[in-house]
């Protein structure tokens, strides 16, 4: 590192002020190079991900990346459909390029764009709305007018939400989470159990947008009940300029005792006052399917169907169609004479406790009976309580994907209904989140490792613990003015089921150049190309199918995969030490990624969608001493003892992010910022260390695969989105960068210490060779591409280009580099994209000969591959389906990666 650059560095950190040394570096580099002038952009064009829901939107938002230089700071955008109609819509930066211009914009529409199928975005003078959202702040209440409906949000107290209205009439009121304790699981006497009802209890909210197309409101708190307060949650508020409708984005974090805090039941509740004729009251709950063809149960409190004596058909039909009946006086005399003996059915309940089968029942008041009302197998997770002068419709996503979830109406019959929604069902078993054993007598590191090398498991006690994970839920809710036709029914059923969401098409993803340009649209132009295309779809289907056919659904798991097969049960090792969930393992989440940005395929992207959620929320630790770091793979997904940044990364976030400016995503990243910290609580490589070693704030032992390459990836994020650590990330990337290509050996160096508050690697004495298979596994290779597009660092491009060619190169020519060769090496197959990019860099072709070599010809999915599939049926196996006993989670991630980089950057030196 060059003297003075170093000194400014130290002397910007010592003084607590990264932000001088943002603007130091950056005039610096300023004299260095003129700016350019920016180039014109051609219109991006925006479709629809899928077709369903569009008519019942609660908005949507997208985001859109731009090439370097296209676009400045401050610049509007307008949206128009195909035939040319502007339509409404919000803009705001979520990330810049170093130059200033814009990286990416995020972009909100209303209802209005519902109807449309493609829309082109350009720079231009927005279109304004005919309604916009407003909001207005008084005292402790929020209130949030989208032009049709108005919301009061509370800033304190145990009600989010202390009233919905469209225009006049109230339709929902007292929102409200809850949450049931159970402090023994009694474990087969669950008779004798306990539990006790907390409130949400709000600490703070504030509000992140305020329009006039899109705004949120933010809410925090925790559950409280007498003097304990504790599961700590997070809920946003999405409205959108004239919508009915509002969408929450609900996040509990766990931070009980796994041993006495069982969650019995975990919800959000809205009181819906009822104004109507009990036989103008409606309860309508969907059932199975898909738009056009979603079942409901369709039922009036008071139902004059059926009866012995006939009101007439034409009052029938009216109270089956939610509509107002006549006066009773024009009803048969029989019918009306007797209305006070027709039950009013009040409290209805659909319970789904697993994926593939719900339950169904209702009764008249508490303190009588239930009856079935019927079931099935997967339900949407969607209601409606109201009568013909308004009412509530509500839905929660992944229902019965996230089971054991539930929805009840209470009290339809009086001047009140409760409406709950369950995230997690009270007629369920508690949540259990103790650890599944006893530790076997693995007390010391030797035992551990001995137990590590039979299941694959590293285990530690105290480590398995779920202190610190968190889940998200998705909720949408409409105030309706009237009960809703069939057909708003449904259409709303499926917006919960699939929320509408826009996206920029695959050519426009490639042309701006983001994510380190490693992906390009999916080309079948050649054999050879094709051939490879048919291998990455066959492999995306088939984890699609596992999860169907494995039944990988629940609150916990929902969103991720299995690690490795067992052939022998024909079965994934479920509940085989680290066989088991996945835990990001070797990047499956950048495969899926990756594999949407060249495809624009919407089952891609919701199966990356579903893992993002999963992966950044259950798989890493938000409160406790372990926070920032996430868990191992394992039996269960906070099991094993592995606690690090390969895990808890933003790398494989980014994506998401971007692509649909979700603020709880942006948290999650966020909140790493400081990650380096976690060295000082936590050797990742204690267990295995041969020397002596104390973490030391100013000597941190860190390496420069999995370790940085987690760190980079908050850094980077926090710089473009230009957060509110953004000088500081700043300041370490470029620290580390020169530090790390200052080493004798570079990235072959293995590791450094670092020093917490330079932000800088100590440089070696001598070289070293520290290589492993897995460094650059888990996002270096994404994370070097980005930042050597993005920073001027001659040096690091050097080290880096010579790690990628020295890889996969012999061992001859490893030693007659550095000195000795790298030893015993895996992941052939999944480094030939380090190949890739050196050769596309380098403009070598024998680079780009290698990379395929090694990836047609090493380890992982060779050219000699069976893709075929072997049917599966009973009694070896417990559901029928299908295998492929070479498809396993590690090779399969690097595979796609490999497949899809290679492509990109050396598709045209492919042999064949």
């Amino acid at each position: 590192m060059p003297s003075t650059r170093r000194s400014l560095l130290k002397l910007a950190a010592a003084a607590g002020v990264a932000g001088q040394t943002s603007w130091l570096l950056g005039a610096q580099e300023a004299r260095a190079a003129a700016p350019e002038a920016p180039a014109a952009a051609d219109p991006v064009t925006i479709s629809w991900l899928e077709d369903g829901g569009l008519g019942a939107a609660a908005g949507s938002t997208f985001g859109v990346p731009w090439t370097k230089g296209t676009h400045d700071e401050g610049t509007d955008f307008a949206l128009a459909t195909a035939d040319g109609k502007a339509v409404p819509v919000q803009t705001w930066p979520t990330a810049y390029w170093p130059d200033g211009s814009l990286k990416w914009t995020a972009h909100a529409v209303g209802p209005a764009a519902a109807g449309a199928e493609k829309f082109t975005l350009a720079a231009g003078t927005a279109a304004t709305a005919d309604k916009k959202v407003t909001v207005t702040r008084s005292g402790s209440r929020i209130t949030v007018d989208t032009g049709v409906i108005r919301a009061v949000v509370r800033k304190d107290g145990g009600k989010l939400v202390e009233s919905v209205t469209r225009g006049s009439t109230e339709i929902a009121k007292q929102g409200r989470l809850v949450l049931l304790r159970q402090s023994d699981l009694d474990d087969g006497d669950a008779g004798n159990a306990k539990w006790e009802k907390f409130d949400g209890e709000i600490s703070g909210a504030k509000v992140e947008q305020d329009g006039p197309v899109r705004a949120v409101v933010r809410i925090d708190g925790k559950h409280r009940k007498g003097s304990r307060s504790w599961l700590p949650f997070s809920v946003r508020l999405y409205f959108y300029a004239g919508a009915e409708s509002f969408r929450m984005v609900h996040t509990i974090t766990y931070d009980g005792d796994q041993e006495k805090d069982f969650i019995r039941g975990l919800g959000v509740r809205f009181t819906v006052p009822m104004r109507d004729a009990a036989y103008d009251r409606h309860i309508r709950i969907a059932g199975e399917g898909t738009a056009p063809a979603v079942g409901f149960l369709t039922e009036a409190v008071k139902g004059i169907t059926g009866l012995r004596r006939d009101p007439g058909a034409a009052v029938r039909t009216v109270q089956v169609k939610g509509e107002k009946l006549p006066d009773p006086a024009t009803w048969d005399q029989r019918v009306t004479s007797r209305l006070q003996y027709i039950p009013e059915w009040g409290d209805y309940t659909l319970s789904q406790l697993s994926a593939d089968g719900f339950t169904l029942r209702k009764r008249t008041k508490a303190g009588h009976g239930w009856i079935t009302a019927g079931g099935g197998g997967r339900a949407n997770g969607f209601g409606y309580v109201g009568g013909v002068s308004g009412g509530l419709s509500f839905g929660l996503r992944d229902f019965w994907q996230k089971h054991p979830a539930q929805l009840d109406i209470r009290g339809a019959a009086s001047d009140e209904a409760e409406v709950t929604l369950w995230l997690w069902s009270p007629e369920a078993q508690p949540m259990d989140l103790r650890f599944y054993h006893d530790g076997m007598g693995q007390d010391t590191y030797p035992e551990q490792l001995e137990g590590l090398n039979i299941t694959y498991e590293d285990y530690e006690p105290g480590f398995g613990t779920p202190y610190g994970i968190a889940r998200t839920s998705e909720l949408t809710f409409w105030a309706n003015a009237s009960t809703p036709s069939a057909e708003t029914l449904v259409r709303q059923a499926d917006a919960v089921r699939m929320p509408p969401q826009l996206a920029a098409a695959p050519e426009d993803l490639t042309k701006a150049g983001v994510f380190g340009g490693l992906f390009a649209p999916v080309d079948r132009s050649t054999a050879a190309k094709a051939k490879i295309e048919d291998q990455l779809d066959f492999l995306f289907t088939y984890y699609k199918d596992q999860v169907e056919q494995r039944r990988w659904y629940g609150f916990w798991d929902y969103g991720d995969i299995m690690h490795t097969y067992d052939s022998d049960r024909h079965q994934w090792r479920y509940d085989v030490g680290g066989y088991a969930w996945d835990n990001s393992e070797l990047s499956p989440d950048l495969w899926l990624w990756y594999a949407y940005l060249r495809s624009g395929r919407s089952d891609i992207f919701r199966f990356a969608e579903a893992m993002t959620r999963h992966t950044g929320e259950v798989d890493v630790y938000h409160l406790g001493k372990w926070a920032g770091l996430g868990t191992r793979h394992g039996v269960q997904h906070f099991a094993c003892s592995a606690k690090q940044q390969r895990i808890s990364t933003a790398v494989y976030r980014r994506q998401y992010y971007f692509l649909t400016a979700d603020e709880r995503v942006g948290d999650l990243m966020h909140a790493l910022v400081d990650s380096d910290e976690t060295f000082l609580v936590l050797d990742p490589i204690r267990k295995i260390r041969t020397e002596p070693y104390t973490p030391d704030r100013h000597a941190l032992s860190i390496g420069f695969g999995t370790d940085w390459s987690g760190l980079a990836a908050a850094w980077l994020t926090e710089w473009e989105r230009r957060g509110p650590k953004a000088d500081k990330a700043e300041a370490r990337l470029r620290s580390t960068m020169e530090t790390i290509a200052a080493q004798p050996n570079g990235f072959v160096q293995g590791t450094g210490l670092y020093d917490l508050d330079t932000g800088e690697f100590a440089v070696a004495d001598k070289p070293a060779v520290g290589v492993s298979h897995l460094s650059a596994m888990f996002g270096l290779v994404e994370m070097c591409a980005e930042l050597i597009d993005i920073i001027e660092m001659p040096a690091f491009k050097e080290a880096w280009l010579d790690y990628c060619r020295y890889f996969n190169a012999t061992k001859a020519e490893q030693a007659a580099r550095y000195g000795s060769n790298f030893g015993t090496l895996l992941l052939f197959q999944g480094h030939s994209r380090q190949d890739a990019y050196a050769a596309a860099q380098l403009k070598d072709d024998q680079l780009a000969a290698r990379a395929w070599q090694k990836f047609f010809k090493s380890d992982g999915y060779t050219s000699a591959t069976d893709w075929s599939k072997t049917e599966l049926e009973g009694p070896s196996v417990l559901e029928p389906g299908y295998e492929n006993l070479k498809v396993n989670t590690n090779e399969t991630a690097l595979f796609g990666l490999a497949a899809i980089q290679n492509l990109a950057l050396v598709g045209d030196k492919i042999p064949g």
